[in-house]
């Protein structure tokens, strides 16, 4: 084009064939850089094949789920969490099936775990086993996401309804 006409100034056809005129070079440009590099030996840039992907792996094949989330997540840095929510989401499979039917997982902060057996008797045999159930979790979800355990019976019911209490022990009864 003899007379171009500045892009501030182009409009309609104009504006479509400068930027058809501009997407052209750029193409052509590209194609003479990755004929010249196949002439050299050497593999272009950004030189991708055309058509089907053919027997071996290849970027434009599809990915499994599992992968991209596996990716997403240590690029985002989501590996801890995640650990920390597997402890809670899958106890039977941290801890065993044994254990787990006879207590459960209460809270997770600063890598210190809160069990609540369902007796005083498990949470005392939990206490016990607290070294291997450490051991069992770090095998499932990683070291250093549970190192220290705190166990604890049964919740006793409170006594205190309404307004006005009396301070005391309640009644003479023990739970668990």
């Amino acid at each position: 084009m003899a007379d171009a006409v500045p892009p501030a100034e182009q409009n309609g056809p104009e504006l479509a064939r400068a930027a058809l005129d501009a997407a052209l070079k750029k193409r052509a440009a590209r194609h003479q850089a990755a004929a010249e590099a196949r002439a050299k030996g050497e593999s272009p840039a950004r030189y991708r094949p055309r058509g089907y992907s053919g027997p071996g792996p290849d970027p434009r094949d599809p990915a499994k789920l599992g992968d991209v989330l596996s990716r997403l997540m240590k690029a985002r840095g989501w590996q801890r969490p995640t650990a920390e929510a597997t402890v809670f989401g899958e106890w039977e499979k941290c801890v065993g099936p044994d254990i787990a039917t006879h207590s459960r997982p209460v809270k997770l902060e600063n890598g210190e775990l809160t069990v609540e057996a369902e007796s005083t008797a498990w949470a005392t045999q939990l206490r016990l086993l607290a070294r291997t159930i450490l051991t069992r979790i770090a095998g499932t979800v990683g070291n250093n996401v549970v190192t220290k355990l705190h166990i604890h019976g049964p919740a006793a019911p409170s006594w205190s309804h309404g307004r006005k209490r009396v301070r005391g022990t309640g009644p003479g009864d023990t739970y668990g």
